[in-house]
């Protein structure tokens, strides 16, 4: 007898579920009794949104976003101020943007970092679209809203450096302290950045 507690079409399907991110195999095994308890009203739904997501989802050939149309639905709004660009590393990050609400302009996902120790450069990133269209003219601030990590770091002063002759205003996001934070459960670095962009009160 073998360690195997069900079929091959449930291992298949656990196994599947298990390369999504944040699902480990015990929350595959937990995500695969769910659908298949509830497979009558789940399993058809979803099988059938997975299909039409994978015949129409496409990536947009301007700012990089993934929409079912090409440019994006973010890239046709004309009520976004097409004067500002924000510089994302993932498609993940610009949807967070756009749930805060805070601000309505365009975007340009870098598709990573740069990143030397994993082998990633500025060829295997959309930098030289960013640069054409911050050259093309009208737009007046690139907002670099990377991570606050070493290469998300290193990523915006590269593009900095290379867009600086340009004539537009670059900016980041700021770090520190965040809404709701209590300063004894923050990280040091994170405190420091704080300090160092703090502002009149």
């Amino acid at each position: 007898m073998g360690d195997r507690v069900c079929g091959p079409e449930i291992e298949r399907l656990i196994q599947l579920l298990a390369r999504l991110p944040g699902l480990g195999p015990r929350s595959a095994r937990r995500a695969a009794l769910h659908l298949i308890r509830k497979r009558e009203e789940l399993f058809g739904p979803l099988a059938e949104a997975m299909r039409v997501a994978r015949d129409t989802i496409v990536s947009c050939s301007i700012c990089g976003n993934v929409d079912s149309c090409d440019p994006c639905t973010i890239c046709r709004d004309e009520r976004r101020d097409p004067s500002t660009l924000i510089v994302v590393e993932t498609v993940g990050d610009l949807w967070a943007l756009e749930r805060s609400g805070a601000v309505k302009a365009r975007y340009h996902v870098l598709g990573g970092v740069l990143s030397p120790l994993d082998g990633v450069g500025p060829k295997d990133l959309n930098i030289s679209s960013l640069i054409e269209r911050v050259a093309a003219g009208g737009i007046s601030e690139v907002i670099l809203a990377v991570n606050a990590t070493v290469d998300g770091q290193t990523t915006a002063h590269y593009v900095t450096d290379l867009i600086s002759h340009l004539g537009v205003r670059t900016t980041r996001l700021a770090h520190g302290v965040p809404v709701g934070g209590e300063l004894d459960y923050l990280d040091e670095g994170t405190l420091a950045a704080a300090l160092r962009a703090r502002t009149d009160f």
